[in-house]
């Protein structure tokens, strides 16, 4: 089956160079219909707001417990904690395959093996790129990656986006860059790693919807998949990663019973986070998420205003207002696009009806 969409363009995916692909076919005029007469299309829409809801319920939840964990504990080893919560997410999928709340499912190897590095050297890149810059400037690394991820999708994977959805955007992150963005301080180095910070991420939480969609699989079993090989990645990059950026190790750090506790509760909320971020990627796509993890931004900087009396200028609270606008206004352009081109699918049974008897 050839695996080209558009203009005659490739597709890169994550097996790209592997071995051979099997592209599961869905009838488009079976599932219109089903959403158009109820069924499957009601029970959809309320799994993808269920997966939004705990994206951000579980993301703002561990943004807060991390900030205290590396803010008022010290504990400042931030790729070794990420590579925990890799750990525990793959551990707590294993008794969940035990007990049979999941069934593993087989994936390409090499594809598994190139998905679950990139993803594990992207968080690499984020974490070098907040080492190696302003604060200011790393904010605008993770701003690119939206007009990076349509970019990609538009001229590798044949996706549309429409002129209203993309104005949408472009209120959300000129919200977001007002809200956030403080101080811009550019040098060579920062501006490498941010770059490779921002390409790896784009393709990998692209890959993370092409994989599910390609062989066939839901999102908890591309982590069930997936997420030794990323803890291993992590494990290998953390102690040299964070020596670099903070000095010391994670392993002469002395843990008292309070780090100890609160980086348990941190691994716990990343089962849930790591699990709603591939589910919410897979029913919807990386654009999406990118947006929602916009929004999980704003609330944070919002909870820390209104409940920890940050101090906040107008500007803050504009921008947070301006970014909110986009968020919905993305939402409503997008749900609309969708609805055109389901309706556009649709084959009317009454003419099929009449040619049939001709």
């Amino acid at each position: 089956m050839s695996n080209r969409l558009g203009a005659g363009k490739h597709i890169p995916s994550a097996d790209t160079w592997g071995a051979s692909e099997h592209l599961a076919l869905r009838s488009d005029n079976s599932k219109s219909n089903k959403r158009k007469y109820g069924g499957k299309g009601d029970m959809t829409d309320i799994g993808t707001v269920g997966a939004l809801g705990l994206s951000v319920v579980s993301s703002v939840s561990i943004v807060i417990v991390n900030k205290y964990l590396i803010s008022t504990l010290g504990y400042r080893y931030v790729t070794f904690l990420t590579a925990l919560h890799q750990i525990v997410t793959a551990g707590a999928l294993r008794v969940a395959s035990k007990v049979g709340l999941l069934e593993p499912k087989a994936i390409d190897r090499g594809a598994l093996l190139r998905f679950s590095v990139l993803n594990g050297v992207s968080i690499g890149f984020l974490n070098l790129s907040l080492g190696f810059n302003s604060v200011g400037f790393y904010q605008m690394t993770k701003l690119a990656i939206i007009p990076c991820t349509v970019f990609i999708q538009t001229s590798f994977y044949g996706k549309v986006f429409s002129t209203r959805v993309k104005a949408c955007l472009g209120v959300l992150l000129g919200g977001v860059a007002i809200a956030t963005i403080t101080d811009l301080q550019l040098n060579a180095l920062g501006a490498t790693l941010s770059f490779c910070a921002v390409v790896t991420t784009c393709v990998s939480q692209i890959w993370t919807n092409t994989m599910q969609k390609q062989y066939g699989i839901t999102s908890t079993q591309l982590l069930f998949a997936a997420s030794p090989f990323m803890a291993a990645t992590l494990s290998i990059i953390a102690v040299p990663l964070d020596n670099a950026l903070v000095g010391g190790t994670p392993i002469d750090f002395e843990y008292t019973t309070a780090v100890t506790c609160v980086a348990i509760l941190s691994c716990l909320i990343a089962v849930a986070v790591n699990f709603s971020t591939f589910l919410v990627i897979g029913k919807c796509d990386a654009v999406t998420y990118q947006v929602l993890g916009h929004l999980k931004t704003m609330l944070v900087l919002a909870f820390g205003f209104f409940m920890l009396n940050n101090p906040a200028s107008m500007r803050n609270i504009g921008g947070i207002l301006c970014a909110l606008l986009g968020m919905m206004a993305y939402g409503y352009c997008e749900n609309l696009d969708k609805k055109q081109a389901e309706a556009s699918k649709i084959v009317l049974p009454s003419n099929d009806y009449g040619k049939s008897q001709q």
